[in-house]
């Protein structure tokens, strides 16, 4: 199986999940995404195509961590994020997996954020 026709499958994955849920100002979409190097987080409303919060294992503080895309990293960067839409005053998101499967990192994320107080 070649690379294209992967990316082809993984963005059908994604349209997939996208035609099912949507963001508002309300419960906006939490992405997840992961490379092969970083994790990348945000809470979308989709009504107003705009990003409401951003967090990503680049940023500042998680930086000087040297977090990576891995299960342990997740945890953290999961944590974080939901501390930092807290504080932007949401409390409900629909979670958007952008195509990956709900386990592993994923998972730990999705655990991570609803300890420290998101619902979804």
């Amino acid at each position: 199986m070649n690379t294209v026709h992967k990316a082809t499958l993984l963005q059908k994955r994604r349209w997939r999940i996208r035609k099912k849920i949507t963001g508002t100002a309300i419960r906006p979409r939490l992405s997840v995404k992961f490379s092969a190097k970083n994790i990348y987080a945000q809470a979308i409303d989709d009504d107003a195509g705009t990003t409401l919060v951003f967090l990503s294992s680049l940023d500042g503080e998680l930086r000087k961590q040297k977090l990576k895309a891995n299960i342990a990293s997740a945890k953290v960067l999961g944590t974080a994020f939901a501390e930092k839409a807290k504080a932007k005053g949401l409390t409900s998101v629909v979670f958007d997996r952008s195509g990956a499967r709900y386990h592993g990192k994923v998972k730990v994320f999705a655990d991570a954020a609803r300890e420290a107080g998101l619902v979804f």
